[in-house]
């Protein structure tokens, strides 16, 4: 092993200088080099390889042998329905989220669930509880006889060594941030550790057909810690999200190269563990019997699934010189854009008011289609008139003043028309092609006609 050296490494971007500098060269980030002890390695370590774990052979297209997807069954059909129908063998997962969402608690579940299936091929490598906590921890699920075996380590070759033996088909890494490689001589957890600890696991799930799955740390503005690269060699990056305090979790995809993008699982933590909620919107959808101000319903569609959510707004008179824009679960860029359309195309403004957006449950809105009911909700508040609670709205707004339609509008009437609801304000572009039993549709094409229909 090479004589041990002193480099400065971005934390933004992972490159590295010899001397520090105010300013990253390769990312143009300000303060971010830290000075860490790194080594050279001599060539034939290897540690350069590509992580697809297969020689550097050329082919033509046409002649690649393409095999069906193997998928391994979890035994939790939110966490399959995220992952697009299980784990891909050879796959590798990153999943990350606030500390004590529930993220080991999920996967002792999936791993003890497989073990039953796979006969105790699963391996549970920890490097930050000991193995008396993990067996806790079981025995509080009801998992004190699952068929998983336990690792505890974070040396990433010994670890491969043992896993190279053991053979498992599904292997849990809790956390890729404690791991490190004796190749190189920085703390666990640097940028530098991490992507060669997970660069080495990479390689070993390709080559042995391993699922692997990594749980990462977040960092405080909820991004996965550690450098952007990690989440370019995973095969998928899932976010567990959630309160510590709220019942509910969600588990969303960020990326997926086996399933489809942005979908959506929901969970409810019990006393035996994290359960799956097969109809989600019926939680969400929770209201009191009588029809209160500043509460909307829209459809919104998370991945494959069609999701109702309440969207709620509260205006009141400010006290401040600037009055506030408050939002829980919607982009408060998105709720100020709303808010100007509002009043130049509908002739509404709470100028003086503050405005406070809320989507209930928990859930973050990532897409257009709750636009009218976001208006809708505000303009409810601010006349102080509660809206039929029989009504569901969803449609774009464009900054025109016009209504623009959502894909999937007819998967979300008929999942509005299956909770009960009878009438739907909705783009005209999203008119259904048949009349959908049980539930009236109002078609919109401007803003004016929005307004006009939530008089009546």
């Amino acid at each position: 092993m090479g004589k041990p050296k002193t480099v400065y490494q971005c934390t933004q971007c992972g490159a590295e200088s010899v001397r520090w500098a105010g300013q990253c060269a390769g990312c143009g980030a300000w303060n971010s080099l830290e000075e860490q002890l790194s080594v050279e390695l001599p060539k034939r370590t290897g540690r350069y390889a590509h992580y697809a774990g297969a020689l550097s052979t050329v082919q033509p297209l046409a002649e690649v042998q393409v095999t069906g997807e193997v998928r391994l069954s979890t035994g939790l059909s939110e966490l399959d329905r995220v992952l697009g129908g299980g784990l891909v063998t050879g796959s590798v997962v990153l999943i990350g989220g606030a500390p004590g969402i529930g993220k080991s608690t999920l996967l002792l579940q999936a791993l003890a669930n497989m073990g039953a299936l796979q006969e105790g091929k699963v391996l549970y490598l920890t490097g930050e509880e000991s193995l008396a906590q993990i067996s806790l921890r079981a025995q509080r699920l009801g998992l004190g006889t699952a068929p998983v075996r336990l690792l505890a380590d974070t040396l990433v070759e010994r670890a491969l060594a043992v896993a190279r033996q053991e053979r498992p088909q599904v292997m849990v890494v809790d956390s890729i941030q404690t791991l490190y490689t004796e190749q190189l001589q920085s703390a666990p957890g640097t940028v530098t550790q991490v992507r060669e600890s997970a660069g080495q696991l990479l390689r070993f799930a390709k080559q042995s057909g391993t699922g692997v799955i990594l749980v990462g740390h977040v960092t405080k503005e909820g991004a996965l810690a550690g450098p952007r690269v990690l989440e370019h060699m995973v095969d998928t990056v899932l976010y567990f999200e959630g309160d510590g305090g709220e019942r509910l979790r969600v588990l969303r995809a960020a990326k997926n190269r086996f399933g489809a993008v942005n979908e959506l699982g929901v969970f409810a933590m019990t006393e035996q563990g994290l359960r799956g909620v097969t109809n989600p919107s019926a939680i969400f959808l929770s209201r009191g019997k009588e029809a209160v101000p500043g509460s909307a319903v829209t459809v919104i569609r998370e991945g494959s699934r069609p999701l109702l959510v309440e969207v709620q707004a509260l205006v009141d008179d400010s006290h401040l010189a600037n009055p506030r824009r408050v939002t829980v679960g919607l982009e408060p860029n998105r709720l100020a854009m709303l808010l100007a359309i509002l009043h130049r195309h509908g002739a509404v403004m709470p100028g003086a008011q503050d405005v406070f957006i809320n989507v209930v449950g928990g859930v973050r809105v990532n897409e257009t289609g709750a636009d009218l009911a976001v208006l809708a909700a505000i303009v409810s508040s601010l006349r102080d008139r509660p809206l039929d609670q029989e009504l569901v709205l969803f449609g774009e707004v464009g900054l025109t003043g016009e209504i623009r339609p959502v894909p999937g509008g007819e998967e979300r009437l008929a999942a509005a028309a299956k909770h009960g609801f009878k009438k739907a304000i909705l783009p005209r572009g999203n008119t259904p092609r048949r009349p959908i039993e049980h539930i009236a549709i109002v078609p919109v094409t401007r803003l004016a006609e929005v307004l006009e229909a939530l008089k009546e």
